[in-house]
C-alpha cells in the first residue's frame, strides 16, 4: 500500500490546494497508471477537511482527464505520464469557481423571488407558466434541459422589476455557462431521473408561491430548492 504524506490544507478554495497535491503525487509516480486513489473517507483524515472539497478536488482531476471514476469502486489514475502545464490548462482555474456560483446563488435567488412574489404582473405569471411547460415536457421525456432550468431562473428575476437582479441572474448563468468544472457535475448529478423529476416538482413549488403573490412561501421554498441543489452537486 502506498503511504502519502499530503499536507493539512486552509483556504476558501480547499479543493484546488488538494487537487495540486494530489496531481503533484501522481506526476511524481507514487500513484502509477491504474492504481486506485485512496477512499474518499481516508483523503478527508489525510487532508483534515470534509468530503465537499474532496469530491471537489476529484471531480477537478477527472474533468481534466488526470483520473477516471468507477461507480461504486472509486477513482484511478488515467495516467501518470502527464505533460500539459495542468496550472495553465485546468480550465475552472480560469474562472469563477463553482462553489462561488453555489454560495451566490444561495444568497441572493430567495431575496430575488421575493420581489417576484410582491410584484410579478400577470404577463410574468405567463412567461413563467409557459417555461414550466417546457420543463414539464422535457421532464416527461426524461430529460434535462439546462437553458430551460436558466430560463426560468432568469423569468423570476425579470418579475422582480429590479434591473440589477436580472443583472445579477444574467451574470450567474453567463458563469455557469462558460464553468466547465459545474458543467461536468451538473451532467453528473442533476441530470438523474430521480433528481430530474425532483427538481421540476420544486420548479412548480416555485411559481405557485410567485403566482399566488405569497412571498413567504416562495422565500422558502427557494431556500429549499438551493439547498438541494448544493446537496446534489457536492453530497450525493
Amino acid at each position: 500500500m502506498v503511504v502519502i504524506n499530503f499536507n493539512p490544507v486552509a483556504s476558501k478554495k480547499l479543493y484546488m490546494q488538494i487537487y495540486h497535491q494530489i496531481l503533484s503525487e501522481i506526476e511524481l509516480g507514487s500513484f502509477k497508471k491504474g492504481d486506485k486513489l485512496p477512499a474518499e473517507r481516508e483523503l478527508c483524515e489525510l487532508f483534515g477537511v470534509s468530503r465537499v472539497p474532496i469530491r471537489q478536488a476529484l471531480s477537478a482531476l477527472e474533468l481534466n482527464g488526470f483520473v477516471y471514476s468507477r461507480q461504486g469502486e472509486g477513482v484511478y489514475v488515467r495516467s501518470n505520464q502527464i505533460t500539459l502545464d495542468h496550472s495553465e490548462s485546468a480550465i475552472f482555474f480560469k474562472s469563477i469557481s463553482p462553489e462561488d456560483i453555489v454560495e451566490v446563488r444561495m444568497t441572493i435567488e430567495p431575496l430575488i423571488i421575493k420581489f417576484a412574489a410582491q410584484r410579478a404582473t400577470d404577463e410574468d405569471i405567463e412567461e413563467l407558466r409557459l417555461t414550466l411547460k417546457e420543463m414539464e415536457k422535457e421532464t416527461m421525456a426524461g430529460v434535462y434541459v439546462p437553458e430551460t432550468d436558466h430560463k426560468l431562473h432568469f423569468s423570476i428575476a425579470k418579475a422582480s422589476h429590479n434591473d440589477l437582479f436580472i443583472n445579477i441572474m444574467a451574470a450567474i448563468s453567463n458563469a455557469m455557462k462558460q464553468q466547465e468544472m459545474w458543467k461536468f457535475i451538473r451532467d453528473r448529478t442533476v441530470t438523474r431521473p430521480d433528481y430530474r423529476d425532483i427538481n421540476f416538482k420544486e420548479h412548480q413549488l416555485l411559481i405557485k408561491a410567485i403566482e399566488e403573490h405569497n412571498e413567504k412561501e416562495a422565500v422558502e421554498v427557494m431556500k429549499k430548492h438551493m439547498k438541494n441543489l448544493y446537496d446534489r452537486y457536492w453530497k450525493d
